[in-house]
């Protein structure tokens, strides 16, 4: 393998910080590393000075070839598309449509970004570029670079406004069809389920230095953990929080572990006694005090948003009852509704019919997307505007201050007495959450809370989370964090319904490629109109359904016990972290119960799809 790009201890300066000091680094071929650190750390500069968009104070950056050498493409937090241009004319240049049309990887770089190969899911190759959205801007910058294919592509988080099918087929476009001779891509990004399924190197930008790990994000936290333990620095604060992010990341999925080509017993040691990331029954019998039996019941509601031709039916007669302590995930194509759904659960949108039933006791605290709520706290210290809630709260059974819980959530005291105008787009972000949370409510709905987060905050919030007592409601296309706190997701395709997931983002994400492919294989025309569900290939008859659906209830049943079976062989794995025989006979049986898992979740699938 040969160095495509080397930097030789590159310094640099900004006032009195050194946002990199003395940095030693190389990117290889074949490389796919993804960047960590914190907001403000130094990341996007590090990319700019690879892309020779930033001049280092010191050192030396080399390119393969020299300057006439390796093409280097970045995107940039904010595009540079002329907004004068077509969707045709940003993406695809002067290439003719045979050429472009004939390449498969052309073809799934529109599909993947544009809703297909004619550009569906943003108006088209021939809408111009100007009245589009942030959003969609920044897919079509993306699918430009994509299709222009150069041999080192830096990219400045690519995942910000996909959605979370959008997030799966970039991972997978650049571990499968990107990877040749000669080609290397760096990413910065804050999505760790991202970070794990396409980074082979991670590097922690921290102090000026850039940090190696090999892997993805489950082999970087492995790693911090060991290197913490070595540093006999176990009983700080912040080793303690990523040691029950290690013990979430040993419970979850195989496959979280499975890439970390370093010795991990040292760092399993480190919870072999961890107790799982929250205790779910303490809490669901905690928030049942709060709440009592009723919390938000929405019944045969129907919700509808424009004026016909262009109107659309967010909810078509869906009942859902939400139940204290629950934590629901939402997923679904962006334009689904998921932020209108929220609203409606809120009591902001209206029903067109049916009925919003509401406990008594509720006290409902709802993170939008925006941040002008602040606009007010302009002027205001960040401990002022935090204080003006309350300045004690209840967490995890312990009473704390207003600045306890501002220090976890990213304010340390020097940080406290900074301007509310003055705070980044993540620190307001912050501060919308440090107040919700003091506000002591007992439904918390929180839409997309990811947004401008870095992942040590992120860290921070899901331990927040952890000891919150409450009913919780996630938007959000960061899949990691869906299934860190949220016990069961739901899903919207479209199609006017809410649908259970009960093999999570997977099971949605098998659900959208099924959706597609039906569509992809009907005849052209005909498939306008078709709701983005499995369901629209035919109906059942009623005794066909009323036999699916006991067949779905005697799976659920399965499932939950083999869930229970899982878990008990997660703990007996923990207590016998030090014993490779007894660990190889638990892991084969733990592989077992996955495959029994799969095999019955794809019953339930052809089940479902005859319920419709």
């Amino acid at each position: 393998m040969a160095n495509l790009i080397t930097l030789d201890k590159v310094s640099l300066v900004f006032g009195t910080t050194h946002v990199l000091d003395e940095v030693s680094i190389g990117v290889l071929t074949g490389d796919r590393i993804g960047i960590v650190g914190v907001n403000g750390g130094g990341k996007s500069t590090l990319l700019r000075v690879m892309a020779g968009l930033q001049e280092a104070d010191e050192g030396r950056v080399a390119k393969q070839g020299g300057e006439g050498g390796i093409r280097v493409g970045m995107l940039a937090q904010d595009d540079a598309l002329d907004p004068t241009w077509t969707v045709r004319e940003a993406v695809l240049g002067d290439r003719p449509e045979h050429v472009w049309a004939g390449d498969p990887r052309i073809r799934d770089i529109l599909a993947g970004l544009l809703g297909g190969v004619e550009g569906q899911g943003i108006g088209g190759l021939d809408s111009v570029i100007g009245p589009k959205s942030g959003g969609e801007r920044r897919r079509v910058a993306l699918a430009r670079l994509l299709v222009e294919d150069p041999e080192l592509l830096l990219l400045d988080e690519p995942t910000n406004q996909l959605d979370v099918e959008g997030v799966a087929w970039l991972a997978d476009h650049l571990t499968t069809q990107r990877p040749r001779p000669g080609n290397a891509t760096v990413a910065i990004t804050h999505d760790r389920w991202f970070l794990d399924a396409y980074a082979s190197l991670t590097w922690e930008v921290e102090g000026g230095h850039v940090n190696v790990f090999e892997g993805g994000y489950a082999a970087y936290v492995l790693a911090k953990a060991e290197r913490d333990r070595m540093a006999g620095v176990v009983a700080d604060r912040r080793a303690n929080l990523m040691r029950k992010e290690l013990a979430w990341l040993r419970r979850g999925a195989p496959a979280r572990t499975s890439k970390p080509k370093f010795r991990i017993e040292a760092a399993n040691v480190l919870i072999a006694d961890e107790p799982a990331p929250r205790n779910t029954v303490e809490l669901t019998a905690f928030a049942t005090t709060r709440l009592g039996k009723d919390v938000i019941d929405l019944e045969d509601a129907t919700v509808v948003l424009g004026e016909p031709p262009e109107q659309r039916t967010i909810l078509d007669r869906v009942t859902w009852r939400l139940a204290p302590g629950e934590r629901v995930g939402l997923v679904g194509v962006n334009g689904a509704g998921k932020s209108t759904l929220l609203r409606a659960l809120t009591g902001e949108q209206p029903l067109q019919s049916g009925r919003r039933k509401v406990g008594k006791t509720v006290q409902i605290a709802h993170l939008t997307q925006e941040v002008r709520e602040l606009e007010r706290f302009t002027d205001w210290r960040v401990i002022e505007a935090i204080e003006d809630v309350r300045q004690w709260t209840t967490l995890g059974g312990k009473e704390i201050s207003a600045s306890q819980l501002a220090t976890r959530l990213g304010f340390p005291g020097g940080r406290q007495q900074a301007r509310v105008g003055d705070l980044s787009g993540g620190e307001r972000r912050r501060l919308q959450l440090t107040r919700l949370l003091l506000a002591e409510p007992n439904v918390l709905i929180l839409d997309e809370p990811t947004n401008d987060l870095d992942i040590e905050t992120l860290t921070s919030l899901e331990d927040v989370l952890d000891g919150w007592a409450g009913t919780l409601v996630v938007v959000s296309h960061d899949r990691y964090l869906l299934e860190r706190v949220c016990d069961h997701e739901l899903a919207l395709l479209g199609d006017g319904k809410l649908r259970d997931l009960p093999g999570g983002v997977d099971e949605y994400l098998r659900l959208r490629h099924a959706a597609t492919s039906a569509i992809e294989r009907m005849p052209v025309g005909q498939a306008n109109g078709i709701p983005s569900s499995v369901g629209a290939a035919g109906a059942a008859s009623a005794a066909e359904q009323r036999e699916a659906r006991k067949v779905m209830a005697r799976i659920e049943k399965q499932l939950s016990r083999l869930s229970e079976r899982e878990e008990r062989l997660h703990a007996d794995m923990a207590q016998k972290a030090t014993d490779p025989e007894a660990l190889a006979d638990l892991s084969a049986r733990l592989q077992d119960v996955v495959a029994e898992r799969d095999q019955l979740e794809a019953e339930w699938l052809e089940a479902a799809e005859v319920v419709g």
